[in-house]
């Protein structure tokens, strides 16, 4: 249920509008969507000024940013629960946004990836926040919802931002696309420091003790739901990241539509967008682990149907848009209910619970995609074989999680911390 932070605990009292915060939880969650799809027009123009001539190595200017992204994520939770949500954030937006403009100044291959994981290293704190002052807020299934409706704005940002990034780059060269991603990391600030109260409460802070740390890190990880959900989420996202990598070279050199990519692109993510909507309308009504669980069948399902076509060698550009928008609706019922069966039987220290499962879905899924991006061979097989063979791989996780139940809901209990 409902939990605001005004309390006798002291905590200030939550003024803040659900619909504002649900905006402002997907705008920390957009920053990132913002950090990698907008750069997606843009590589080609990247790699010819800073003399990167290889294709595949380009891909690390995505890659890059989401390692720096998931690494540091494991720090960020700890600070937040002794420091608080607010303080963590506006510290961590603020140099975000001076990373950003420094990638602007890039001037070679090294100096644009050092500064592309400097902005996902501070990028990292937003995706930590935002699930940790949900979950200060709400539970179970309504934080199902949150996250749901927090999804579809957040989506709506990977559906605009490669034609934000064409767009700007009609005006102004590519390094116009770092000084827009400074703007919108400076808006952040303003816009969380004056309008976001701290939704710790007083007495669920947790001072920093490698004693403390390791006991709720074994809470974390030697939680079957936890764990289990964690790493389903895991190869969702790399087979996501997959795509990622690849999709601005599969429009280029296989559909030769390089011009028609951030639409069809939009149009793929819109998928995603509608089926996040849907989630936070059903969720409550038919339960996480029903929705979620058709959904990963139907995942996977729609990856093996693209991966035939693939195969036999009959891809065209309206099979793939129409099949990956197919598995990337299927990716929006399944991704925010994971994430949230995840964090359910750890609630009470979300801080930390947020930073050990996004520094393992994002790592893993990072590594996992680039290994994806890097088998790219002028067709669309790695990619959709990538869908599938993950796709299965979760599957196996959440029936071992489940003990072969699926569907069915099922108490959580919270586990006690040392």
């Amino acid at each position: 249920m409902s939990q605001p932070t005004g309390d006798s605990g002291g905590a200030p009292a939550f003024n803040l509008g659900f619909r504002e915060f649900v905006a402002l939880v997907a705008a920390l969650m957009a920053i990132n969507a913002l950090g990698i799809d907008s750069m997606l027009p843009a590589l080609p123009a990247i790699g010819d000024a800073l003399g990167i001539h290889n294709e595949n190595q380009r891909q690390w200017i995505i890659a890059a940013y989401v390692f720096g992204f998931g690494s540091m994520q494991l720090v960020y939770g700890p600070l937040a629960d002794r420091f608080g949500r607010k303080p963590v954030l506006i510290a961590s937006m603020s140099l975000f946004t001076a990373m950003s403009v420094l990638a602007a100044f890039a001037w070679d291959f090294p100096s644009i990836i050092a500064a592309r994981v400097a902005q996902g290293v501070f990028a990292a704190a937003s995706r930590v926040l935002a699930v940790s002052i949900v979950r200060d807020r709400f539970s179970g299934r309504q934080m199902a919802r949150v996250m749901s409706l927090s999804f579809i704005v957040f989506l709506a940002v990977p559906i605009l931002a490669p034609s934000i990034g064409q767009f700007i780059l009609l005006f102004a060269p590519w390094r116009g696309i770092f000084l827009f991603l400074a703007f919108f990391g400076a808006l952040l600030v303003l816009w969380a420091g004056l309008r976001l109260p701290e939704t710790l409460h007083p007495e669920d802070r947790r001072p920093i003790s490698a004693g403390k740390i390791a006991s709720a890190a074994r809470v974390v990880i030697g939680n079957r739901y936890s764990r289990g959900y964690t790493l389903a989420s895991t190869m969702l996202f790399g087979s996501l990241m997959g795509f990622i990598n690849s999709v601005q070279q599969i429009f280029t050199d296989i559909f030769h539509e390089p011009k028609l990519f951030p639409v069809i692109f939009a149009s793929m993510a819109a998928s995603m967008g509608f089926t996040s909507y849907l989630n936070s309308r059903i969720v409550e009504r038919l339960g996480t682990r029903f929705v979620s669980h058709w959904a990963l069948i139907g995942f996977i399902a729609s990856a093996g149907a693209h991966s035939a076509i693939a195969l036999s060698g009959h891809e065209t550009m309206l099979s793939f848009a129409l099949l990956q928008a197919a598995t990337m609706a299927c990716f929006g019922l399944a991704g925010s209910n994971f994430g949230s069966m995840a964090m359910e039987p750890v609630g009470h220290i979300a801080g930390t619970a947020s930073s050990i499962q996004g520094f393992t879905s994002t790592l893993g899924g990072a590594a996992l995609g680039i290994v994806i991006g890097q088998l790219y061979d002028g067709t669309t097989v790695p990619v959709t074989l990538g869908y599938l063979v993950l796709g299965l791989v979760a599957l196996v996780i959440v029936l071992a999680t489940e003990q072969g139940r699926l569907f069915r809901p099922h108490p959580v209990v919270n586990e006690a911390v040392p």
